[in-house]
C-alpha cells in the first residue's frame, strides 16, 4: 500500500492541474471511497460487486487520470461510529492524506437496524424515542468524521452520500413513517455536510418510494446495479455535468461470497510471498484478518 501511495502522490504532483475551467475535477482522481455495505457494493444477496464507487473510478478513469481508487475502508454493516473509528486508524492514515476525493456513506445503519420489517406481511414498525436517540448521535457522529476528514484529508473535496429509502416491497400504508425517519436522516446528512464546507449528493429521488426495480429484494435493503447506477450518476452530476454512467457501460455481474475473496486474498498474499496457492485450503468464515483489513471487492485499483 505505500508503494501505491507513493506512486499516486507523485502523480498528483505531476498533473496538478485541472482537465477543464470547472474547479471541481480533480486530476489526476485520488479517490477514497468511506463508509457501508453500498460503499463497499453489497449485493441484494449479501455478496460483494461493483458498487457505487466502483462506478463512479470507472467513469472517472473514461474522462481524466486516475492515480489512485480505493474502498478498502468500507466495511458492510458500518455505522458512523465505526466509520469514525475506522478514518482514525493508522490503516487509514496514509491513503486519507493522499486523497483529493472522498464519497462518504453513513447513517443508514444507526436507523435501519431499528426497523423491524416482515417481508411477509410488508409491515415496517420501530420505536420513535430509539429512533430519535438514534438519529442524534448519527448526527453527531457525522460531525466529527467530517471534522476529522477536513485534518487527516486536507486536499479533498468530500461528498457525503445520501439515502434511498429501502422498503419499496413494504404495503403502500407502511411506508410513511419510515420514510419520513429517512427523511430526517438526509436532511442531518445534508446540514452536517453544509456546516463542513462538505458537498450532499441527494439519491432519494432517482429511488422514490416504490422503486422495486432498484431494490429487488423485499427481504434485503441492498440496491442492485441499477440502482447503485442511479447513486453514481448523483454524484457525477455534482462533479462534472455531463458525466454520465450509462447502462451499457454496466460492468457484467461478478458477484463475491466473503469465502471467496478471503480465498483470493490468500492466493494473492501467497504468490506475493513465493509461495505455490493453496487450491484445497477452505475456511467456513472469513478470518479476522480480512474482517479487520478489507472486505470489499478487490485490492486498491489503479490509474496511471
Amino acid at each position: 500500500m505505500k508503494k501505491t501511495l507513493m506512486a499516486a502522490l507523485l502523480v498528483l504532483a505531476l498533473f496538478n492541474v485541472s482537465l477543464s475551467a470547472q474547479a471541481a475535477i480533480k486530476a489526476p482522481a485520488v479517490y477514497v471511497a468511506l463508509g457501508d455495505s453500498l460503499a463497499a457494493g453489497q449485493t441484494p444477496d449479501s455478496k460483494i460487486d461493483a458498487g457505487y464507487a466502483d462506478l463512479i473510478a470507472q467513469e472517472l478513469s473514461r474522462h481524466q487520470p486516475v492515480a489512485l481508487y480505493t474502498k478498502q475502508l468500507a466495511f458492510p454493516g458500518f455505522t458512523t461510529e465505526d466509520v469514525l473509528e475506522r478514518i482514525k486508524s493508522e490503516q487509514a492514515q496514509e491513503v486519507l492524506a493522499s486523497a483529493n476525493i472522498i464519497t462518504l456513506s453513513a447513517g443508514a445503519n444507526d436507523l435501519l437496524r431499528l426497523i423491524q420489517s416482515n417481508p411477509e406481511e410488508g409491515s415496517l414498525a420501530f420505536q420513535q424515542i430509539q429512533v430519535d436517540f438514534a438519529l442524534n448521535e448519527a448526527r453527531l457522529n457525522m460531525e466529527a468524521i467530517l471534522a476529522e476528514l477536513k485534518e487527516r484529508a486536507p486536499n479533498a473535496d468530500v461528498y457525503v452520500m445520501g439515502y434511498y429509502f429501502a422498503y419499496p416491497h413494504a404495503r403502500e400504508n407502511q411506508k410513511e413513517g419510515t420514510a419520513v425517519q429517512l427523511e430526517r436522516l438526509n436532511e442531518i446528512l445534508k446540514n452536517s455536510a453544509k456546516k463542513a464546507g462538505a458537498a450532499f449528493v441527494s439519491v432519494d429521488k432517482a429511488f422514490g418510494k416504490n422503486a422495486t426495480n432498484k431494490v429487488p429484494s423485499p427481504g434485503d435493503v441492498h440496491p442492485n446495479l441499477l440502482g447503485y447506477q442511479a447513486m453514481a450518476n448523483a454524484f457525477l452530476d455534482h462533479y462534472q455535468k455531463g458525466w454520465k454512467v450509462e447502462k451499457l457501460e454496466l460492468p457484467k455481474p461478478n458477484p463475491m461470497t466473503f469465502e471467496e475473496i478471503q480465498k483470493q486474498q490468500e492466493q494473492q498474499r501467497e504468490q506475493q510471498e513465493g509461495r505455490p496457492s493453496s487450491m484445497e485450503r477452505t475456511s467456513a468464515r472469513p478470518s479476522e484478518q480480512m474482517v479487520n483489513e478489507y472486505l470489499a471487492l478487490r485490492e486498491p485499483l489503479q490509474y496511471i
